[in-house]
């Protein structure tokens, strides 16, 4: 389930993303957000970030 509100991430975040070529296979990538690019106050498929190291993804769950 996409996190799809921009309110719900925070930069320094612990984070899933799905990146753009791994929406097919729902792949997950773990990282901590150092950008979020959405700017709207919330999107459908989830919020758009990047991660450190430059990974580009909409947040798919925040990590606990």
């Amino acid at each position: 389930m996409a996190i799809t509100n921009r309110n719900q991430i925070q930069l320094g975040a612990s984070v899933q993303v799905v990146q753009k070529q791994d929406q097919a296979t729902g792949k997950l990538t773990k990282g901590i957000v150092t950008r979020i690019l959405t700017n709207s106050p919330n999107h459908p498929r989830g919020i758009k970030v990047m991660l450190e190291g430059g990974i580009v993804g909409r947040v798919m769950q925040e990590e606990s």
